[in-house]
C-alpha cells in the first residue's frame, strides 16, 4: 500500500513538471514560469523517486498568534527527520525555493497553490540530496537533524505587511522567526553544529537570514551558510530592460520587505538593490558557500531571456536548450558568466567563505541526488558538490573553484525545457 502510494506520487509529480529525454531532463517550460524553482528539488532525479525517504509536514502550531502565516492566512510548516548518533545535536535548515510574487493577481494566483497555503502543500515530500538520510548519497549530514522550511510566503521569507482587500498576508519575516523558535523548542538549541541552506529563492533567503541564524546560537556553535541557485544577478535582459530588477522592485515594495534588508545595504543603496545577493554577499560575517550554475537555467529562462523581452521568439529555442544556442546567444551567456564571476570577486577572497561555481546549465543542485552525490555527479577539482561542501563546512580544507566557460565541462546534468 505504502509503495503504490509512493509510486503514485511519483508519477502525479512527472507528469505535471517534467520527464527524462535521452539523458537529459526535460521540464514543462509554462509550468516553471508560474512554479518558480519549485520544479527542480522533487522530481529531477536520475532513479525512481519511490526508494528516497518520505517526511511529514509539521505545522507550526504557535505561529497564527504570532502573526506568522502564509499568503492565504494558514499555517506555515515544515518537515524535519530527527538525526542521531554522531549527528543528535546538529541541525540542517533547508529554505525551500519556488520564486516570488510581486503584485496581486500573482500573490492571488500564489495562494491557492502549495508555495502560497499549507492547505495545498504535500503532506509527505522525499528528502534527497543534502536532505538523504543515505550515508551514501548525503556523506557529512545523513545523520543530522535534517529540516525542510515550506516557502509559503512569496518573498524569501522577508515580508512583514498585508494587503487586506486582497486578503494577503506577506509574513516571511515572521515565518522564518517562528519556524526557528518552534525548532529551538525540539532540541535546535543544544545544537553544537548548524547549516543554514537553501535553494533558489530559498537559496536568496539562506543569505539574508545568514547572521541572523548565526545570532541565535552561543558563539561555540559551529554556524554555517550555503546558498544553492541563490545568485542572482542584476543583468540585463536581452531587449535591454532588466526583467528581475522589475519583479524585485515589486516584490520588494509590495510585501513590506525594506524593513527586513541589512541595514549596512539599504544605508547606501536602495532597497530593491539589496534584496540582490550581489549587493550583499561582501557584507556577511557568518561563513557562507556560494553553489552555482554559470549558466543558471531559472536566470536564462526567466530574468535574460524571458518571453516578455522576446516577443519575437529569437530566444524561444536557446532558452529551452542550451545546444540550441548561436554563437551569438551563446556569447551574450558567456557576458552573464562573467557578470557572476565580477560579483563574487570580493566574496571569494574571505578565507571563511566556500565557492563552486560550475558551468552547466542547471538550478539547486544541492536537493537533487545526481548532482549532490552520485557516481556521475558534477565536479570541480575531482570533488563532487558534496564532498566540497562536506569539506568546507568542517574546515577539512577550504574550497573554492571556478569552473572553466562552456562547454568544456562534460561532468554537467545539464536541463532541458520543453
Amino acid at each position: 500500500m505504502r509503495m503504490g502510494k509512493l509510486l503514485w506520487v511519483s508519477i502525479a509529480l512527472v507528469s505535471v513538471i517534467g520527464k527524462w529525454v535521452d539523458g537529459f531532463f526535460e521540464f514543462n517550460e509554462t509550468e516553471l514560469f508560474y512554479t518558480g524553482a519549485e520544479a527542480y528539488g522533487y522530481v529531477n532525479e536520475s532513479k525512481p523517486i519511490n526508494d528516497a525517504l518520505m517526511v511529514g509536514l509539521t505545522l507550526v502550531q504557535g505561529a497564527r498568534a504570532k502573526g506568522a502565516v502564509c499568503l492565504d492566512g494558514t499555517l506555515p510548516g515544515y518537515h524535519l527527520h530527527r538525526g542521531y548518533g554522531s549527528g543528535a545535536n546538529s541541525w540542517l535548515i533547508q529554505l525551500e525555493g519556488g520564486g516570488w510574487c510581486d503584485n496581486i493577481r500573482h500573490c492571488v494566483y500564489r495562494k491557492t497553490t502549495r508555495r502560497g497555503s499549507s492547505r495545498y502543500m504535500e503532506k509527505l515530500v522525499p528528502f534527497l540530496g543534502i536532505l538523504s538520510n543515505k550515508p551514501q548519497e548525503n556523506p557529512d549530514f545523513f545523520n543530522w537533524n535534517r529540516v525542510k522550511l515550506r516557502y509559503c510566503d512569496g518573498g524569501s521569507f522577508t515580508g512583514d505587511s498585508e494587503n487586506k482587500a486582497a486578503q494577503l498576508q506577506f509574513r516571511g519575516q515572521l515565518i522564518w522567526l517562528a519556524a526557528m523558535e518552534d525548532l529551538m523548542s525540539k532540541g535546535m538549541h543544544y545544537a553544537n553544529q548548524a547549516l543554514l541552506s537553501g535553494c533558489s529563492a530559498g537559496g536568496l533567503a539562506a543569505i539574508l537570514h545568514c547572521d541572523e541564524f548565526r545570532n541565535m546560537f552561543p558563539r561555540t556553535t559551529r554556524v554555517k551558510c550555503l546558498s544553492d541557485a541563490g545568485l542572482f544577478l542584476d543583468a540585463v535582459d536581452v531587449s535591454g530592460s532588466r526583467t528581475l530588477r522589475n519583479m524585485y522592485s515589486g516584490v520588494v515594495g509590495f510585501q513590506g520587505v525594506r524593513n527586513n534588508l541589512p541595514r549596512i545595504c539599504t544605508n547606501h543603496l536602495d532597497p530593491t538593490s539589496c534584496f540582490f545577493p550581489q549587493n550583499i554577499i561582501g557584507n556577511v560575517q557568518t561563513p557562507l558557500f556560494i553553489l552555482n550554475a554559470a549558466y543558471d537555467s531559472w536566470q536564462i529562462q526567466s530574468s535574460l531571456a524571458p518571453p516578455t523581452a522576446d516577443p519575437h521568439g529569437y530566444w524561444s529555442e536557446c532558452r529551452k536548450n542550451y545546444a540550441k544556442c548561436s554563437a551569438s546567444q551563446i556569447q551574450f551567456l558567456q557576458g552573464f558568466r562573467n557578470q557572476m564571476l565580477r560579483a563574487i570577486r570580493g566574496f571569494s577572497m574571505s578565507r571563511r567563505n566556500g565557492l563552486f561555481i560550475n558551468s552547466c546549465f542547471a538550478h539547486c543542485q544541492s536537493e537533487r541526488q545526481d548532482t549532490w552525490f552520485a557516481d556521475d555527479s558534477p565536479v570541480l577539482r575531482n570533488k563532487a558538490i558534496a564532498v566540497a561542501v562536506g569539506d568546507w563546512y568542517f574546515d577539512r580544507s577550504g574550497f573554492k573553484a571556478v569552473d572553466c566557460p562552456y562547454s568544456c565541462d562534460n561532468t554537467c546534468h545539464n536541463l532541458v525545457f520543453r
